[in-house]
C-alpha cells in the first residue's frame, strides 16, 4: 500500500515516538545515541560503547504497574542510561524522575549484592522534555544534579546524575551553537524546516542523521507507523492549543470583571464626593442607568 508521504517534511521528526526510537533506539543506529549521550556527559563520562536493556521494568509488589523506559542502555563499565522524551507536561516530574531511578537502583541492588557489598555502577536519568520544568526561569535549558553537600556544594554521590533538556526554553539562533549540545538541541526544534545537512552542523556528529533519516526511505510499513506517531503528536499539540486559547479567554473574562468591579468601586466613591452622574457616566464610561441605580 502507498503512503502519501509528499506534504510531510524531508526527514523523520525526531520528537515523535517513532523517530525518537529510530534514531536512538536500534542497534544498527545507536552511534547516534552515543554521540548525543557523550554531548550531555561532555567533561563528566565518556560512552565507549553501549547495549539496549528491556525497556520495561516490574513493581515490587504484583499489583504494581510497570515502568516503561523510552530507552535504557547499558555503557561498557556497566554504567546505566535511562534515556526520555517527554513533551506531554508533567506534574512532579522530578518525583517521577527519582522514582524511576529509586526503582533501578533497588533491582541493581538486590541483583548485585554480595554479603555487604552493595556496590551500584554510576546510573544517568536523561530527559528531553517539551515543557517548562520552572515557568519563572524561561532562559534555563540544561539541567544538571548530582546529590550534593548543600553548604559547600560538594559532590556526595558522584554515581547518580539527572540531566533535563528543556526544549521550549533553548532559542539560541543556528550562527550561536558553540556545543555539540547546543546543534543536537537546535537540530531536534528544526529538523522539520531543514532540507540538508547544514554547515552549522558538526558532520562528524550529523552526517548519520541526515543520511538515515529521508522519510522517503522508509518501507511503506515504517511509513504509516510514523505518520501515526506523527498524529498522536500532533493531537497533543492540538489540545494544548485549545487548552491555551480557553485559558486566555477564562483570564480576558476575568480581567473584564474585575476592571469593571474597580469602575463601579470608584463610581461610588465619586457619587459619595458630590459628583454629578453625569460627569461620573463620562469620565467612566458607565451608563447613566447603572450610576443612577448606585
Amino acid at each position: 500500500m502507498s503512503v502519501k508521504i509528499s506534504n510531510l517534511s524531508k526527514y523523520i521528526d525526531i520528537l515523535s515516538d517513532f523517530g525518537w526510537k529510530f534514531y536512538f533506539g536500534r542497534e544498527e543506529n545507536k552511534g547516534n545515541l552515543i554521540n548525543f549521550l557523550n554531548s550531555i556527559l561532555e567533561g563528566e563520562h565518556v560512552v565507549e560503547d553501549l547495549t539496549y536493556s528491556n525497556v520495561e521494568e516490574d513493581g515490587d509488589e504484583p499489583n504494581e504497574r510497570k515502568v516503561i523506559f523510552d530507552l535504557r542502555c547499558v555503557g561498557v563499565g556497566g554504567e546505566v542510561f535511562l534515556v526520555e522524551m517527554q513533551l506531554q507536561n508533567q506534574d512532579f516530574f522530578f518525583d517521577r524522575a527519582v522514582g524511576y531511578t529509586s526503582r533501578t537502583i533497588s533491582r541493581l541492588a538486590k541483583k548485585g549484592k554480595k554479603g555487604d557489598n552493595y556496590e551500584l555502577p554510576p546510573i544517568y536519568f536523561i530527559a528531553v522534555l517539551g515543557f517548562r520544568l520552572d515557568v519563572a526561569n524561561s532562559d534555563k535549558y540544561f539541567y544538571s544534579g548530582k546529590i550534593i553537600d548543600e553548604f559547600d556544594q560538594e559532590v556526595l554521590y558522584p554515581k547518580l546524575s539527572y540531566k533535563m533538556l528543556v526544549l521550549p526554553n533553548f532559542n539560541k539562533a543556528k550562527a550561536d551553537l558553540p556545543t555539540i549540545l547546543d546543534q543536537w538541541m537546535y537540530l531536534m526544534k528544526h529538523l522539520d524546516k531543514i532540507d540538508k545537512l547544514p554547515n552549522y552542523l558538526d558532520k562528524r556528529i550529523f552526517s548519520r542523521i541526515f543520511e538515515l533519516g529521508e522519510l522517503a526511505k522508509l518501507t511503506p510499513e515504517e511509513q504509516m507507523s510514523y505518520i501515526s506517531s506523527l498524529d498522536r503528536k500532533r493531537d497533543y499539540t492540538n489540545t494544548l492549543a485549545y487548552a491555551k486559547k480557553e485559558g486566555q479567554k477564562e483570564g480576558q473574562k476575568k480581567a473584564e470583571a474585575k476592571a469593571y468591579a474597580e469602575k463601579i468601586a470608584s463610581a461610588r466613591e465619586l457619587k459619595k464626593s458630590g459628583v454629578s452622574d453625569e460627569i461620573i457616566s463620562k469620565s467612566l464610561g458607565i451608563s447613566l442607568e447603572v450610576i443612577n441605580k448606585l
